[in-house]
């Protein structure tokens, strides 16, 4: 079964909501350039409320090894998403690591070779030469289809309520992540779209 994280959770009543239609795991921005960024201490909050088998993810961008190591011992999450240019040695934490690979071409994926016995995962996002993620844009889906073969896949970049049946039943990913396309507005989620986004890719896996 695919897995499904929502991400750029900043409020409690948006990751409640996620939980309740189904949602598998949620992502903590803690890059402070991005729109949506969470206080580590307001991150730790929600989790805190959070049922007890919901996987939580913290996203972070070429942060220091001690800083990331602050947050998770301040939140208390259970897996890290490296979204920067980190190196294979970077991925040595104390929690399961997925890396962020931004897609351009097939050779995006020629760096996965180093990773692949160092990371649980990698989430391939659309390439955007002045942002680390979360463009909102699709790239080819035969080259996450090729990236498979490296290891388990995530799929993300520009997927909605719209094209996500057709993105799982075209790359059969480990799992997919959305965040802009579930949204009403940058920081809080459209719970329509939310809803209808876990509905349709729970419906794409049974077709």
């Amino acid at each position: 079964m695919t897995k499904i994280k929502i991400c750029g959770i900043t409020n409690y009543d948006d990751a409640r909501a996620a939980i309740d239609f189904g949602a598998d795991a949620l992502g903590f921005v803690f890059f402070r350039e991005s729109p949506r960024n969470i206080p580590p201490e307001k991150a730790a909050e929600i989790i805190a409320r959070l049922p007890v088998f919901t996987t939580t993810v913290g996203v972070f961008v070429d942060e220091t090894r001690e800083k990331i190591q602050k947050i998770v011992d301040q939140t208390d999450i259970d897996v890290i998403q490296l979204h920067g240019e980190e190196s294979p040695e970077a991925c040595r934490l104390s929690r399961r690591v997925i890396k962020g690979i931004r897609v351009k071409s097939l050779e995006s994926l020629e760096p996965l070779a180093r990773y692949r016995n160092l990371v649980s995962a990698f989430l391939l996002d659309t390439f955007e030469p002045h942002m680390p993620g979360g463009t909102g844009q699709v790239f080819n889906w035969d080259i996450a289809v090729e990236a498979k073969n490296f290891g388990r896949i995530i799929l993300a970049g520009g997927l909605t309520p719209e094209n996500i049946s057709e993105a799982i039943r075209w790359v059969n990913p480990y799992a997919v992540d959305v965040s802009s396309g579930v949204e009403l507005e940058k920081g809080k989620k459209d719970y329509k779209k939310m809803r209808l986004f876990i509905e349709k890719a729970r419906s794409a896996e049974q077709s």
